[in-house]
């Protein structure tokens, strides 16, 4: 089973520093897929929250860790 985790940041900044802290921190084969989701009903570009997208193919990350580094940014762990 390949198991994706989904970390909610709220801008680009930041989830591209939780990606590369990512590889660095859990040993990551590559960067995890930067992903701008628009909010619902928002026409401003910058009413966008940015996606991190790791995935998990052995399922061995641990999730409070993930959960952890997202907050850091003022992000989340989407829930699965």
């Amino acid at each position: 089973m390949n198991v994706r985790h989904v970390l909610v940041l709220p801008d680009r900044d930041a989830a591209e520093e939780v990606a590369r802290e990512a590889v660095d921190r859990f040993g990551l084969p590559e960067e995890p897929q930067l992903v701008r989701d628009a909010l619902a009903g928002e026409d401003d570009a910058e009413d966008a929250q940015w996606l991190v997208v790791v995935e998990d193919p052995q399922e061995r990350l641990d999730v409070t860790a993930l959960d952890a580094l997202a907050d850091a940014y003022e992000g989340w762990l989407e829930a699965p």
